[in-house]
């Protein structure tokens, strides 16, 4: 855990992330979460809320949010949850490292065995994407296993108590990992302290869910938003043989790279639970690289890899690392989880007049607005929201503005006859253009 190289790897990585990150924000390819998260984490010591969901507790358990609302706080920039994600991504392999070399393994494999974790695309992939607070469960996970494995049981316990800050999901799978822990080592001091980890992520979940939840839901009853995913109809049950593919294709992509040495582990039935939160959806978000839900699984699979890794024979750990590394190469190369050629470009004329038409806006306004501008929009003003998503809805805001200029804009596509409507019929005026962007202000009822 001393070496340089790792850990000159973890900082090169986090730079490289940051930059990427930085990029595409800079050219609006950012989508909707990354809005919701800069204005629910700046609002943390207040209602830690945002306009879309209301209180952030009626969603999600994710106390992990209040340390990064401080850092946000001495450095109020969105670059900077794009850089502390991409240090997140970057730390996980430390624990794969070290998972190991703990086997006796030379330097040079651990070190392959830690390129594999940063080139693993699935990893890059979540990175990559809109800051979540699931880009901080992979490490917080794997250096939980790994203190367990490695017998340090407070820092175990501590990573744990981490991991649930994360996540609801994160404490059944504690909660089931720290059963099946228990039984493994019954009658042992790792035993008791798996014990005490599922118990303590039982009640974790057992009071988010009859106390905080439904409490923070109160004032907008509706259900927890995540059911959607599981609330099969009998038409989603009779597609499933047709999404079938799109299930198997994702597996492939997330164990091809790893050559299926994590089925080889025991460690995977840790990794079991997770997964089949994935693949059990009915909608196939949650099984597409790219997206945050593979937060849920990766640092389960990647510690399961690590500990099939070492159980090989070293002249044969060498050469498969080495197979894998090149895998993941491969898979970049023609299933690329970063979609560089839609959210990477050059800053155009466009982005740069967008974002001084957004500097122009009044302090605090109430404007709903389109992607492109609420994600630019989040931070500095607590009152920016989107377009509604139906043409029925009311916008709920003094002012609406649009980016003609940013055509495939979802939110302006689905709301532009409707606010074409409501222009016609005086709900709202234009107040001022520039190039396509329009900027209207309902006549009345606004300070």
């Amino acid at each position: 855990m001393r070496d340089r190289v790792l850990w000159l790897g973890c900082l090169v990585y986090a730079v490289v992330f940051t930059s990427l990150g930085y990029l595409k924000y800079a050219v609006h390819r950012n989508l909707v979460d990354f809005g919701i998260f800069q204005q629910t984490i700046a609002s943390a010591f207040n209602c830690f809320c945002n306009p879309i969901e209301g209180s952030h507790w009626a969603v999600h358990f994710s106390p992990v949010l209040y340390p990064v609302a401080i850092v946000l706080a001495l450095v109020r920039s969105p670059i900077t949850l794009i850089a502390l994600q991409s240090v997140a991504g970057a730390l996980i392999a430390p624990p794969i490292y070290a998972l190991v070399i703990r086997a006796g393994r030379d330097v040079r494999t651990a070190r392959l065995a830690a390129a594999v974790a940063w080139l693993y695309p699935p990893l890059a992939g979540l990175i990559f994407g809109d800051f979540h607070e699931n880009g901080f469960a992979p490490a917080a996970v794997a250096w939980t296993l790994y203190a367990f494995d490695a017998g340090l049981m407070l820092w175990a316990i501590a990573g744990a108590l981490v991991t649930l800050a994360i996540k609801e999901d994160q404490a059944i799978f504690l909660a089931i990992g720290g059963a099946l822990g228990a039984w493994h080592f019954r009658g042992t001091k790792p035993g008791r302290v798996a014990a005490a980890i599922g118990a303590i992520s039982a009640f974790v979940l057992i009071w988010y869910f009859l106390r905080i939840q439904p409490h923070a839901a109160a004032a907008a009853p509706a259900a927890w938003a995540p059911e959607r995913f599981y609330d099969w109809s009998a038409a989603d049950a009779g597609a499933i043989f047709s999404g079938t593919a799109a299930r198997l294709g994702f597996v492939l992509l997330i164990f091809v790279p790893l050559l299926f040495l994590p089925l080889r582990s025991r460690m995977f039935w840790l990794a079991v639970a997770p997964l089949a939160e994935v693949l059990l959806s009915r909608m196939p978000t949650t099984f597409t690289l790219g997206t945050h839900y593979a937060g849920a699984w990766i640092g389960y699979v990647l510690v399961a890899f690590a500990c099939a890794v070492r159980r090989m024979k070293p002249s044969r750990a060498y050469v498969t690392l080495i197979a894998c590394v090149g895998l993941c190469v491969v898979e970049f190369a023609v299933a690329n989880p970063l979609h560089p050629g839609l959210n990477l470009r050059a800053v155009q004329a466009r982005d740069v007049t967008l974002d001084r038409f957004l500097e122009a806006l009044p302090a605090d306004a109430s404007i709903a607005t389109q992607e492109e501008a609420y994600t630019h929009l989040a931070l500095v003003d607590p009152y920016a929201r989107l377009l509604p998503e139906t043409p029925d809805r009311p916008a709920y805001a003094c002012f609406v503005l649009v980016d003609r200029d940013f055509p495939d804009s979802v939110r302006l596509r689905e709301y532009d006859d409707a606010l074409g409507q409501l222009v016609q019929g005086g709900d709202y005026v234009l107040v001022a253009r520039s190039g396509g962007i329009e900027l209207y202000r309902r006549p009345f009822g606004c300070r």
